[in-house]
């Protein structure tokens, strides 16, 4: 979810957000367990901003339930979970792509839903590029236009895409699809900023966001014009809680149907609830520590961040398996490169080039490097003579998985037995979104960031990208020969020689040391068995997409 998607959350503490109780929890009390109103009650840890997809990445949830994708994830993956395109295809020359998008289907306010709109949502992006006011802050995104050379409505139920060079960008794109009577008198300018697209929402999905109350909840409504049918539920209340605590009760009480984001403790124990069925799922998150390599503006308080040598050396003090076992209580799997195995046609276990955990390993690689404990004080110098005393911010974006605290606990440990003491700020969404920001919009100052990023499959390596320093890249690392092997794998259709990129990439970031990967943590959800059927097996409920809201159905008893 690039998705974010990457306000921050605090991961601490074990309150709402907000000073009234979400409606959905309202509805039904803490402790009484209801199906009757065939509502479902889903939590998580989370913290939209707007309902305005060009205005905000930290909203997928609840967007993703209203609007549609042309394609993106679940549809390539699922062929039950299509998007605005009911079937697509590319010609031999991979530069046209046409789309066809299901017949007769409707906006949520009845007016018809066609090729015009998904045509509208992409020039509409397009036509703010280079403008004062270019749409790039938001969900819906001018990435990846730059390879379009036409979008075109060839009638209702086809669309065509012709792009520049040959790319995967057309079905990989999480741009939502908006209705064009809706947006069509929209200033840029609106667009990005003031315009609020308050409910209730128009859009295709299964579910239509009818109330948006900020750090509360939403409430959604069945689309009596799905495509496939109205959904036979009563409607969805969406809980956003800045803590998995609140979720955990829920589910506990019968106040939540579902929740995702529990901790280990909290899936243990629900695990032996008879009413209760737990679920374990590799995701694309990746938590890692990263070096604020900035220069000049925003630089952290030593030049050494900026040295691969000492970003190198930091790799060999961080024992990755004891994060896992330790902080993550094996609901992940280790860290390495930047690309995780929820990824598997790009993922590389480095094998030949991985850093092992030798706290004298790092130390000699430190020493090596020019930094020394010089005075015998037990701390080491930078080589301009100064004690090192790194400044670490921590926290969790809104919608990931939570960052434990444990984690940084334990690399601070580490840290300070290499002569290096740390000092940990940790900070809830707002603050450290801030502090991650480009150092141009006045963030930076701090040395190391233990955070977290999810991205699609093929958008993950934007976490090394000039192009997003602040946005996914919060090391603020910039590497020529890094950009030129993105730009490379945008235009590179053919399977084996994007592997073959991706892994080059992989590899020079890995190298470079911007960020050490601590962890790939998997999802842990929860559901009840009481009330609603129709949950998925792998994922219960997906991370890119409407599924299951389309197709739950209450238990028959």
């Amino acid at each position: 979810m690039d998705r974010w998607l990457l306000s921050r959350r605090t991961a601490l503490k074990a309150m709402l957000l907000g000073s009234a109780a979400p409606w959905g929890m309202c509805s039904r009390a803490f402790g009484a367990s209801s199906c009757g109103d065939h509502i479902v009650r889903v939590g998580a840890v989370t913290a939209p901003d707007s309902l305005n997809p060009f205005a905000t990445s930290s909203s997928w949830w609840p967007l993703c339930f209203s609007y549609d994708f042309l394609v993106s994830v679940d549809a390539q993956r699922h062929p039950d979970r299509k998007g605005f395109a009911k079937e697509w295809s590319v010609a031999d020359d991979g530069l046209t792509w046409t789309f066809k998008i299901w017949p007769s289907m409707k906006w949520s306010d009845g007016q018809p839903a066609t090729a015009q709109d998904a045509a509208f949502t992409y020039n509409y992006l397009r036509g703010s590029i280079g403008k004062p006011d270019e749409l790039n802050v938001g969900v819906n995104s001018t990435e990846g236009l730059q390879y379009f050379e036409s979008i075109t409505a060839v009638d209702d139920e086809t669309l065509q895409i012709v792009t520049t060079t040959p790319t995967r960008w057309p079905i990989d794109n999480a741009v939502m699809i908006v209705p064009r009577h809706i947006w069509k008198d929209i200033s840029y300018a609106d667009a990005r900023g003031t315009f609020r697209n308050d409910p209730p929402l128009v859009a295709t999905g299964p579910m239509i966001i009818a109330e948006f109350k900020q750090g509360q909840f939403a409430r959604l409504t069945p689309n009596q014009y799905f495509r496939t049918g109205k959904p036979a539920t009563a409607g969805m209340a969406f809980n956003f809680f800045n803590s998995a605590d609140p979720i955990a009760q829920g589910l506990k009480s019968g106040s939540l149907d579902y929740g995702a984001g529990l901790t280990a403790s909290q899936w243990a124990d629900l695990s032996k609830d008879p009413h209760i069925v737990v679920g374990e799922s590799p995701v694309e998150q990746r938590n890692y520590l990263a070096f604020n390599t900035a220069t000049g503006q925003g630089s952290g308080s030593t030049k050494a961040l900026q040295d691969p040598a000492f970003r190198d050396a930091i790799g060999y003090a961080i024992d990755l398996k004891a994060i896992v076992d330790r902080a993550m209580q094996g609901h992940a799997d280790p860290g390495v490169g930047v690309l995780g195995p929820a990824v598997s046609q790009y993922y590389t276990d480095l094998d030949d080039i991985r850093r092992h955990f030798d706290l004298t390993e790092a130390g000699r690689r430190l020493d090596a490097a020019g930094y020394k404990d010089a005075n015998g004080d037990g701390i080491r110098e930078d080589k301009e003579g100064k004690s090192l005393q790194l400044d670490l911010v921590t926290g969790t974006s809104s919608g990931l998985l939570e960052v434990s605290i444990a984690s940084v606990q334990l690399i601070v440990g580490w840290l300070e037995q290499i002569g290096i003491p740390v000092s940990v700020t940790q900070l809830d969404s707002g603050a450290l979104g801030a502090r991650a920001a480009a150092p141009t919009k006045g963030g930076g100052g701090w040395d190391l960031l233990v955070g977290a990023i999810w991205g699609t499959p093929e958008n993950q390596l934007s976490i090394g990208s000039s192009k997003f320093v602040g946005v996914y890249n919060t090391s603020y690392w910039a590497n020529e020969k890094f950009d030129k092997l993105i730009s490379e794998i945008d235009v590179t259709v053919d399977l084996k020689k994007r592997q073959q990129l991706v892994d080059q990439a992989i590899r020079l970031i890995y190298t470079e040391a911007p960020y050490i990967v601590l962890c790939y943590p998997r999802l842990l959800e929860a559901r009840r068995k009481d009330c609603f059927e129709g949950w998925g097996a792998q994922d219960m409920m997906s991370m890119w997409a409407y599924f299951p809201f389309d197709r739950l159905r209450t238990v028959q008893k």
